[in-house]
């Protein structure tokens, strides 16, 4: 009974076991959606020539992985739509233009294209992957239209997607990525050429219809002219079987052939006028809607030859003026440091300045204020009050003025009546300037209360007589 026991459990763990092995089997085969690519890495085995694989790629089917030697992951097969907004893009004739497109991209299905995505693209982030195939596009793109002319690229739209498709399908080839649509929203350009064609065009076909329509009212034209003789001829048969049937009237008959004739010739005249008036203004219009032609495509090949001169000189120039700019702006900074220096210390001066004007101006117009208003009245004010300071400075300029001792040898009186030790005094007196002088120096008057200055200009000179009084000696003016 024990043996039997013991068997029954090792066969129980045996099946546990067994059991267990097969879901772990079970759980390693995956199976792939058909909108995505299972990538198998890891040990995956070498391919025909010997080489070790580093993936193992599988669409829309199933594997095994190997427990403890494979991993894998999936691809998303969604397409990515891609907005490529190129602006500036240098053509063969050296014209910058815009060409706005989006482009849809998915990773690819072929075997060797879709080894290249599990190599580059696996582990990438949807936004990383459109990033990089938007620098491929913009690459092509620029390359592209570098060797084509705009005319090329503006009125023949499948040559210029051919090409696009064909280099930009390449490039993305080799990171696993394959191109599904193109399409380009507009092409521009800042220059204003693309629209010049447009309108080139549309004047050609105004000119056509033009001369068309000409052309249909020549043929119209002739058409009645031709209905008209016809007309004129059946009617001219009836008359002349009218004729032969009546002999009385031949008289009559033969009045109404020449007027008749002189009709129809009349007739004939303005048609063949019409005709060729018609024929005239037709060949006008031909020869202006050339004449239209001929200025456009002059006008084409005008702003060709600009473009291909102008913009080189221009981008030379652009470049001289970038090393220029570059020169100066290094010059600038060292001098802004030095003026910003020199500019602070003169603010600083300058400030100093303006308050002391600023202060000086505020007691100026109390002292007006308080002269009730009178500017001159003000200034005097001004003045008198510096009177002091200035008799003060005159003082000064003998007060320190020593004479130890004075000998004079005086002879009595000079020829003037004085004598030579008065002289001296009165010298000595008059080098301080007197106070009406001082006042006419600072632009005034003596105010009247201190006296006026006698003007003795036209008076007869005064007789000097010198008395000697207390001592002294003192010069009285006498007429």
């Amino acid at each position: 009974m024990i043996e039997f026991i013991a068997t029954a459990g090792i066969w129980a763990l045996i099946g546990l076991v067994f059991g267990l092995i097969v879901l772990v089997l079970i759980s390693r085969y995956k199976k792939c959606l058909s909108s995505q690519i299972m990538v198998i890495y890891g040990n995956v085995g070498s391919n025909k020539d010997g080489v070790t694989r580093s993936a193992k790629c599988i669409h829309g089917g199933a594997a095994f992985i190997l427990p403890f030697v494979q991993a894998y992951e999936f691809l998303d097969l969604k397409p990515m739509s891609i907005l490529v907004d190129l602006r500036g893009a240098l053509s063969k004739q050296h014209i910058r233009i815009d060409v706005p497109s989006s482009f849809t991209v998915g990773i690819s299905t072929e075997q060797g294209i879709m080894q290249n995505a599990a190599e580059r693209l696996l582990g990438i982030d949807l936004d990383d992957i459109k990033e990089l195939a938007k620098d491929i596009i913009l690459g092509q793109l620029r390359l592209i239209i570098a060797t084509m002319d705009i005319e090329e690229i503006n009125s023949d739209r499948d040559k210029f997607l051919e090409a696009v498709s064909g280099n930009v399908e390449t490039e993305l080839k080799k990171i696993g990525l394959r191109l599904i649509n193109v399409n380009i929203t507009d092409i521009s350009d800042d220059s204003g050429y693309i629209d010049a064609l447009g309108k080139e065009a549309a004047s050609k076909a105004i000119n056509d219809a033009k001369i068309s329509v000409a052309e249909q009212n020549r043929s119209g034209s002739v058409g009645e002219a031709n209905a008209q003789r016809d007309q004129r001829i059946s009617v001219s048969n009836a008359n002349s079987a009218a004729i032969t049937g009546e002999n009385e009237a031949l008289a009559k008959i033969s009045q109404s052939d020449a007027h008749r004739r002189e009709i129809e010739a009349e007739a004939l005249r303005k048609a063949t006028a019409a005709e060729k008036i018609a024929t005239a203004r037709a060949l006008e219009e031909a020869y202006s809607a050339e004449q239209e032609a001929e200025v456009a495509r002059a006008r084409r090949e005008l702003a060709t030859l600009e473009a291909d001169i102008i913009v080189k000189q221009e981008i030379e120039k652009k470049r001289l003026e970038l090393e220029a700019e570059a020169q100066a702006e290094q010059k600038r900074r060292i001098a802004r440091g030095e003026a910003d220096a020199i500019y602070s210390k003169m603010e600083a001066e300058a400030r100093g300045i303006q308050a002391k004007l600023t202060k000086q101006a505020e007691g100026f117009l109390q002292i007006v204020n308080a002269a009730s208003g009178n500017a001159r009245e003000a200034a005097m004010l001004m003045i008198s009050d510096k009177i002091e300071d200035l008799v003060s400075t005159q003082v000064e300029a003998i007060k320190n003025l020593k004479i130890d001792k004075v000998t004079v040898w005086d002879s009595g009186t000079g020829k003037d009546g004085t004598s030579a030790t008065s002289n001296f005094a009165s010298s000595l007196m008059k080098s301080i300037p007197p106070m009406n002088e001082l006042f006419k120096m600072a632009g005034m008057e003596l105010p009247s209360y201190l006296g006026t200055a006698n003007d003795n200009s036209n008076e007869e000179p005064k007789k000097t007589v010198n008395r000697v009084v207390g001592g002294l000696k003192r010069t009285d003016n006498q007429e």
